[in-house]
């Protein structure tokens, strides 16, 4: 099958195969918001398990603009010495790893604190939920470049402490992604507008960090195929990104889905369009990669074999697995012994899609934190235990973050 075969990045980059661990969001950073020994037991894990690549969980570029108290924080003066390890713990096994880098914008929750930014004060839309969201602040020209800034500055430091490349995240509804929407970019400026002025950010972004760390650093895009919603930046909008993005050296660009909004990523549309039950972002992809001379990767909800190889036969060069390697870390290696073997992805059904999505959510970091502390995973956990056991969690680390960064 192809998708075993190895796959060649345009900066050089060799990949033993087209699977890729794709960025799941962890909450397990130490204090001070560093990769402790949880984590590099749990990227050793996948190194192990025989994915070709390993992309992080998102990692912050400002530590008061995060979107969980237990996220890892990477700036311009952090200390190194954890994250050379954890690069280390991941590329075991001929494994590639690169850094999710990111910036929540308006998607932080309220009893973070911190700096709510957005391309224009328009608030979150999650109805009954809004309380849990502060109204987010219009950002200065200054407050851009600074961004731009810390984006290069994670991403070198990165670089330094042994990671083969970055993800600059510009999907599920983050600050680069608000930027991008015009229901959330209502900016006259050079930074709104058309599709131009509003992927601006994304290109400043990209060859800022593109100069900063070289040619033979990985450098890859998380992009929306759509938002999901109505009038939000949408397919022909994501074609005239990847068109402008040929003209460029990135490595590789994600297509996925979705937002806080409209939680597309875990298989719920917020319009009328109909997701796969299985790679979700699938049909969307095929009808962007057609425009792109850079190589493709999707993600969304994939944990057959066969769906694995529909997505790289259907010509997308690498496949994206979250939350099925968090319930079984050797999902590639119990496939190269038998195609037939399924993952597992929870699938919580309740009438408030809002809930059910932090359900999920919390199932599968359940799995991650049992993967971190040397245990085993378990199918049978239970959502509503699981989603109590996540707030309490969450409650204790905000307590945590707030006192060191915010209320001090």
């Amino acid at each position: 099958m192809r998708v075993f075969t190895p796959c060649t990045l345009p900066n050089g980059a060799l990949l033993k195969n087209r699977f890729v661990k794709a960025a799941m969001e962890e909450n397990m950073a130490e204090p001070n918001q560093l990769p402790g020994t949880a984590l590099k037991n749990l990227y050793a894990s996948w190194a192990s398990g025989g994915v070709g690549l390993i992309i992080t969980g998102n990692v912050m570029v400002d530590r008061l603009a995060m979107t969980g108290p237990g996220g890892v924080v990477l700036e311009k003066n952090t200390d190194l010495s954890s994250f050379s390890e954890w690069a280390t713990c991941a590329k075991q096994n001929d494994t590639n790893v690169i850094m999710q880098i990111n910036h929540p914008g308006r998607q932080v929750f309220k009893s973070m604190g911190g700096k709510v930014l957005a391309p224009s004060n328009v608030a979150l839309n999650m109805g009954k939920h809004n309380a849990l969201f502060e109204a987010p602040r219009a950002m200065a020209t200054d407050e851009i470049c600074d961004l731009v800034q810390r984006f290069c500055d994670t991403a070198l430091n990165a670089k330094k402490a042994g990671f083969d490349g970055v993800q600059i995240h510009a999907a599920h509804g983050y600050l680069i992604s608000q930027f991008l929407s015009p229901n959330t970019n209502k900016r006259t400026d050079e930074w709104g507008g058309d599709i131009a002025g509003r992927s601006k950010l994304l290109f400043d972004v990209f060859y800022g960090v593109r100069k900063a760390c070289g040619d033979d650093f990985i450098v890859g895009i998380k992009l929306n195929s759509a938002d999901f919603q109505r009038g939000g930046f949408d397919v022909d909008d994501a074609i005239e990104v990847v068109k402008r993005l040929n003209e460029t050296n990135v490595d590789f660009i994600e297509l996925s889905g979705g937002s806080y909004e409209a939680p597309a990523m875990q298989g719920k549309s917020g319009d009328e369009r109909t997701l796969a039950r299985e790679a979700y972002f699938l049909a969307f992809a095929k009808q962007i990669a057609q425009f792109s001379t850079r190589p493709i990767m999707t993600t969304g909800g994939i944990k057959r074999l066969s769906v694995a190889n529909e997505v790289v036969s259907s010509g997308m060069e690498l496949v994206g697995i979250a939350s099925a390697l968090a319930y079984d870390p050797a999902l590639v290696n119990k496939w190269q012994v038998d195609e037939h073997y399924e993952g597992f992805i929870p699938a919580t059904q309740w009438k408030d899609k809002t809930l059910a999505g932090l359900a999920n959510m919390a199932l599968v970091k359940r799995q991650l934190r049992r993967l971190g502390n040397g245990l085993k995973t378990s199918r049978g956990s239970f959502a509503f235990v699981s989603l109590l056991l996540d707030q309490l969690r969450k409650a204790s680390l905000t307590k945590r973050y707030r006192k060191q960064y915010i209320d001090n």
